[in-house]
């Protein structure tokens, strides 16, 4: 099993190309299954839940051909309709799946999903939607069995702010007969750029980047060419790291308007940027300071950065509060941390943080796709050796996080 040897203190000069965003390309690569024209898509992360994905999508006969950054996708002989344990398990998006196949073929099959341990995460808000369109659904043997000769437009307000259930329940009703209004939708960027998509290839979708989408459902999509949006925890994890670290690096092909909140907290730890059209230079020559927060829905401040500011406040002059309101069970890198010698309580959904003069390097282990992150950045702001163990969660997220480092000074390599 790899992990990650980082000698900590080295500033953090140069450049670094933001990849495409995992959170878009996994529901974009579903849609490959609403038609039988080809999707031809660019900007697409070399990640481990990419190929998850995409070994899902080929075992129903979707066509895949992969040129590095590039995919295409063609659905014309799609003839398996189930989406397999063995690999739904490890994933949580694979989900995804569910309303394409149903709303196009009438029918799926797909095993309850898996994925990070940050908490439960129910699908129930799926069902909920897609039953309310008319299919059958039951939940046997771990499997999520949906049968409907066509579905049919509702008006869908789901019980909470869901982002794979919005995408999962959209792309269900561009095939749908009749109008669907999506009510209290996410409006992540990832649930856009899925949208655009889905525009591009003949859907009818008015409300896009809003909490209300509603759609007017077609007989049929066509092929179409999207480029992936950049991933914006990406951009921000790496400016992270040189808020703890110091040092002068820029970030390019980067979208700069779509995580202001973090950009926030960033200038307020004391981080200088310059913000340019697709790039943002973050320079930072002082010890951080504290910055509090809570995460909540986009535009809020996203749990997917939660762990990452985290880990620069454990070095900041003062005292922080985070607070969790999106997992239950998503301070798992707290422990961590506090063996490299942060000062971090717990109080039910709150993290209180004393920041320290300085973490000192030990081993620590990874327990989700975000917390491998943040024990990466305290460990390059730590003085001496530090190891982090499974970071095959570091890999389902981030395109080579080490090699991308080691080009800005960072002494961080892979080991066996």
């Amino acid at each position: 099993m790899d992990k990650l040897q980082i000698v900590g203190g080295k500033r953090l000069d140069g450049e670094i190309v933001i990849s495409g965003a995992k959170n878009a390309a996994l529901p974009i690569l579903c849609a490959g299954i609403l038609t039988s024209g080809d999707v031809e898509l660019s900007n697409v992360p070399r990640l481990q839940d990419v190929k998850t994905m995409l070994k899902i999508l080929a075992g129903t006969g979707l066509t895949v051909t992969q040129d590095d950054e590039r995919v295409t996708l063609n659905g014309a002989n799609i003839d398996t309709l189930v989406a397999p344990y063995e690999l739904v398990k490890t994933m949580r998006a694979s989900i995804l799946v569910l309303g394409p196949l149903l709303a196009r073929f009438g029918e799926a099959k797909v095993s309850l999903p898996g994925g990070c341990a940050i908490g439960s995460r129910p699908v129930d808000q799926h069902i909920k939607g897609l039953r309310q369109m008319g299919a059958e659904i039951t939940i046997e043997g771990g499997y999520i069995h949906a049968k409907c000769a066509r579905l049919k437009g509702a008006r869908i307000h789901t019980d909470m702010i869901t982002v794979t259930g919005t995408e999962n329940l959209l792309m269900a009703a561009t095939l749908a007969e009749g109008e669907t209004v999506l009510e209290n939708a996410a409006r992540e960027p990832e649930v856009t750029d899925l949208a655009n998509l889905l525009v591009s290839m003949g859907a009818k979708i008015e409300g896009i980047g809003t909490d209300r989408l509603v759609i007017q459902g077609v007989n049929a999509l066509h092929g179409a060419s999207h480029a992936v949006i950049s991933d914006r925890i990406e951009a921000a994890t790496f400016l992270c790291a040189v808020a703890a670290t110091g040092g002068d690096i820029t970030i390019s092909r980067t979208r700069t308007d779509i995580f202001d909140a973090a950009l926030d907290k960033l200038r307020e730890m004391g981080v200088e940027l310059t913000v340019g059209e697709s790039t943002i230079r973050a320079r930072m020559n002082r010890r951080p300071s504290p910055v509090s927060f809570r995460t909540t829905e986009y535009p809020g401040f996203p749990t997917d950065m939660q762990a990452q500011f985290m880990a620069v406040n454990t070095i900041a002059s003062g005292t922080s509060r985070v607070t969790e309101t999106i997992f239950e069970n998503r301070f798992m890198h707290v422990q961590e941390m506090n063996r490299l010698g942060a000062q971090i309580a717990i109080d039910g959904n709150t993290s209180f943080i004393t920041g320290v003069e300085r973490l000192v390097g030990a081993p620590v282990m990874a327990t989700d796709l975000r917390a491998s992150a943040s024990l990466v950045i305290a460990g390059m702001a730590a003085e001496g050796t530090t190891v982090v163990d499974r970071i095959y969660h570091l890999d389902r997220g981030y395109d080579r996080m080490e090699a991308k480092l080691q080009r800005v000074g960072a002494d961080v390599v892979r080991i066996k």
